[in-house]
């Protein structure tokens, strides 16, 4: 097994690695492999697993009141990874590891689960707020910002437990990778403040950086830019995302808090069909690939979203 800043040192060449949402919970482990086998033709050094909070729903009673329920939407990381790793083996996982939702004790819980399981790469991140809430509310005994689990992380691969009585703990060995934004974080008062906490991050034992989807390169080389200049040395790998339909271009601003460059909305605009909307984003994604290529990134990280098929597409056109 090997860990992802050893590959991203070691690559002779720069290379496609990918990220794949879990199946719905009410479904079998056929729908996470079919999501992974068209990206096995590329030997991907590493696929990313996204983790997903439980959400809170409020379900009518027959008086008229209502129950507060909580409901896990999709399966467990742990139970995610094991199904991969028996249905792939020697793939390199890594799973993401969120604060959102959940006690330090769990999350620490989970990280010695994973590492049982031989996992020494993970993703840290804060996660999203719950439907319902405008912000991001940690649990009483939980994380509120990432660079908090990832100093935890990094105790835990020193032996350290959150538990004071467990003396010569085992010390773990993960590889951390965390998230940035190179349009900045939308509740971050400005891209300096943004990558002021990313450095944090990197201070805490952040190994690589794994930006957030963008569609004008610019902003992503003028982010590095600013990185490097902040102190920020450890590799910074470029997040895609394919277009591919019209309504993405209203929804992903909404969801991502991100802006689409008027080139691609006027390309997006000019095509008639669903098809044509669809190779419209490749298309676009290609261009960027390229480029980003050209300016040399180590890597480009692609958001599948469990549809691999443009992204496929678009590896077997630039790699």
């Amino acid at each position: 097994m090997s860990k992802v800043i050893d590959i991203l040192n070691n690559a002779r060449k720069p290379f496609a690695s990918f990220e794949l949402v879990p199946p719905m919970k009410g479904t079998d482990a056929t729908r996470l492999y079919a999501s992974i086998e068209p990206l096995m033709q590329f030997n991907p050094p590493f696929i990313n697993v996204t983790c997903h909070r439980d959400e809170v729903e409020y379900v009518p009673n027959h008086d008229g009141t209502y129950t507060k329920m909580t409901v896990a939407k999709r399966p467990g990381t742990v139970a995610i990874v094991a199904a991969i790793m028996r249905r792939f083996p020697g793939l390199e996982i890594v799973p993401h590891v969120i604060c959102g939702g959940v006690s330090r004790s769990k999350v620490e819980s989970e990280l010695l689960d994973l590492y049982f399981l031989g996992i020494q790469n993970v993703v840290a991140l804060r996660g999203d707020a719950i439907p319902g809430q405008r912000f991001f509310i940690p649990e009483d005994d939980g994380f509120s910002h990432s660079s908090e689990l990832v100093g935890m992380i990094s105790r835990l691969n020193k032996g350290q437990y959150l538990d004071p009585t467990v003396k010569n703990g085992l010390a773990t060995d993960f590889c951390v990778g965390v998230a940035a934004y190179p349009e900045k974080h939308f509740e971050a008062a400005n891209l300096d403040t943004d990558i002021e906490y990313l450095k944090r991050k990197v201070e805490a034992g952040a190994d690589y950086i794994v930006t957030q989807m963008f569609f004008d390169n610019n902003r992503f080389f003028l982010f590095v830019d600013r990185c490097r200049k902040a102190g920020i040395t450890v590799p910074i790998i470029p997040g895609l995302k394919p277009m591919s339909s019209k309504r993405q271009i209203d929804l992903l601003p909404r969801s991502f808090h991100i802006d689409i460059p008027q080139q691609l909305v006027d390309m997006m605009g000019r095509t008639k069909t669903a098809d044509e909307a669809y190779q419209a984003g490749i298309d676009w994604a290609v261009g960027q690939s390229r480029e980003l290529l050209a300016h040399g990134v180590p890597a480009i990280h692609y958001y599948t979203m469990a549809k691999p098929d443009n992204v496929c597409q678009i590896v077997k056109t630039v790699f």
